[in-house]
């Protein structure tokens, strides 16, 4: 068998896998915003901000299932104009932080959704044109990294109580 049959038997499945774990970590961060948004704000305002997480969590299982889904026109569509949508919202909520002056980000909501709209831009970006020109090592690497990082990040914080003693409750209650 010829190095490059290899390779591609594992990278296609390993691609897939982060893939879909990535639309598990969407989707969970979708759960989180119903949750706390049907709390706190309207209807509108509570759809608006669950699209953030739930478009991605959607593309991302498309591509889990089928990676050459990236090539179709309504995949580039929803992911070209939710990458225009979420960067400016990311714009607006990194000035925010910024002109506040806040360090420690993931102790402000502002903080944590910039990541969370970041994450889905940068994964977005990295899946664009993978089912055409097929999955690299170096994307294979860049993708085994973002998706290993919000799940660290998460067990980190998770095992760590003192780091989010300041956290809201839909932070802290999520699962």
């Amino acid at each position: 068998m010829a190095p490059n049959k290899k390779r591609r038997e594992f990278v296609l499945p390993a691609w897939r896998l982060c893939n879909l774990l990535m639309s598990a970590f969407f989707a969970l961060a979708t759960y989180v915003q119903i949750k706390y948004h049907m709390i706190i704000f309207d209807v509108f305002e509570s759809v608006f901000v669950q699209v953030g997480y739930a478009v991605p969590a959607g593309l991302c299982f498309l591509v889990s299932c089928q990676p050459q889904m990236t090539e179709t026109r309504p995949w580039k569509r929803i992911a070209d104009l939710h990458v225009m949508m979420a960067t400016g919202f990311g714009a607006m909520l990194g000035w925010t932080l910024y002109k506040e002056g806040v360090t420690h980000i993931f102790h402000q909501e502002e903080g944590r959704e910039f990541c969370g709209l970041m994450l889905t831009v940068l994964w977005l970006l990295l899946c664009r044109h993978s089912g055409r020109s097929g999955v690299g090592v170096l994307r294979l690497g860049t993708a085994v990294g973002i998706t290993v990082f919000p799940f660290v990040a998460w067990i980190y914080y998770y095992i760590n109580k003192e780091l989010r003693a300041d956290w809201p409750t839909h932070c802290t209650t999520a699962l």
